[in-house]
């Protein structure tokens, strides 16, 4: 893709921050790179968070950033960075639950991992509220500051999950099993 279709993303986008699964190397990069084919999605690079956030793990190692920022055992957030279009953008909220209260897409501000000024105008896809709080004490308040190879071991995807539950009542027994930490 030329600078210039480059800049005609990036004028009508959306920013937004992925710190997990969409991330490159995991398994539901395949819409990004979709996007990206198709001039919906341009990669602007790794980013952390200017803030500290709890990164964690819930049922079947599914990701999730809780908008609990600067709570007591989160850390800076490490992820990627891209440039969406209107169209991408309503395939990533399909993707990530939104209309379902899975997760909601809020503001968030980075920076570049290497340092630099932070960015305004991004947005990241966090835990939804409903759950936010349980899902941070279920993980014994305790946050990754990278969704790695490490941290995803045992992910489970979507055509493998049951499919009896809905993703939101799978997280509402996780939230209220014990802790296995």
């Amino acid at each position: 893709m030329g600078i210039e279709a480059e800049n005609n993303i990036n004028r009508a986008s959306t920013l937004i921050f992925t710190y997990g699964t969409l991330k490159r190397g995991f398994s539901n990069h395949v819409l990004m790179q979709d996007l990206i084919k198709t001039g919906d999605a341009v990669f602007n690079g790794i980013y952390r968070t200017v803030d500290n956030y709890p990164l964690v793990c819930g049922p079947y190692r599914v990701p999730f950033l809780l908008n609990l920022p600067d709570a007591t055992g989160s850390h800076r957030v490490t992820g990627e960075l891209y440039a969406v279009s209107s169209q991408g953008l309503s395939r990533l909220d399909e993707l990530e639950g939104t209309s379902r209260d899975h997760y909601e897409r809020l503001p968030i501000r980075v920076e570049a991992a290497d340092g630099g000024d932070a960015v305004f105008g991004v947005e990241a896809y966090y835990g939804h509220r409903s759950y936010a709080m349980e899902m941070w004490k279920r993980s014994g308040k305790r946050g990754y500051g990278v969704y790695g190879e490490k941290e995803a071991k045992g992910y489970v995807k979507r055509k493998d999950r049951p499919q009896n539950l809905s993703f939101l009542e799978q997280i509402n027994v996780f939230v209220s099993s014990c802790s296995d930490t």
